[in-house]
């Protein structure tokens, strides 16, 4: 089984903003693949079903995501999940608008939520794709204000590509493994 974990903040508030573009990806994913989100448990919104004939289950959890480490520890927990089949999905501010790149393991750049998963899974060797939100153009703007922002509109038009992307990067992690994922996604 693998488990695929999109991260955001719960609520209405929060929807469109830069830091829920993991929320995004997994609902574009759970849309490519049929997968019905309808199932609350682990502190998460959850679905199940297949990718390239594997078993999957889809989060997103409802934590917020300072804690979304929890969720995905109790996950892993109760169907005993090995940190190389779970694979997270959020942004990074690090990388431009629309950038999509995926790792095999690593720090948390600096991302509370990933942070936290690593805290939670005691290891930092676990897949994942970053998304590009890009950075604020002035170095003294608030980056939680930044991260909690809307994206403008020429921003969603960039994105749409790139949350497809991320489900096709998806699909090959789980069919042919993260190193051929890698080498066909990362740009």
């Amino acid at each position: 089984m693998y488990l695929i974990v999109g991260l955001g903040n719960p609520g209405r508030n929060y929807v469109g903003t830069r830091h829920n573009i993991g929320f995004e990806a997994v609902d574009t994913l759970c849309a490519k693949f049929d997968i019905k989100m309808n199932k609350e448990k682990f502190r998460a919104v959850c679905g199940e079903g297949r990718i390239a004939g594997e078993k999957v289950l889809v989060a997103k959890p409802q934590t917020f995501m300072n804690l979304s480490g929890e969720s995905v520890r109790e996950i892993r927990d109760w169907y005993d999940i090995e940190e190389n089949h779970i694979l997270v999905i959020y942004d990074d501010i690090s990388l431009p608008v629309g950038k999509l790149r995926m790792r095999e393991k690593g720090s948390a750049g600096g991302h509370n939520g990933v942070k936290n998963i690593i805290y939670q899974l005691e290891t930092d060797v676990f897949p994942r794709i970053k998304l590009g939100i890009g950075a604020p153009e002035h170095p003294g703007y608030d980056v939680k204000d930044y991260v909690l922002g809307k994206f403008s509109k020429e921003e969603v038009k960039i994105l749409i590509p790139t949350v497809i992307r991320a489900a096709e990067a998806t699909e090959t992690w789980i069919a042919k493994g993260a190193q051929t994922a890698m080498n066909q996604f990362n740009g």
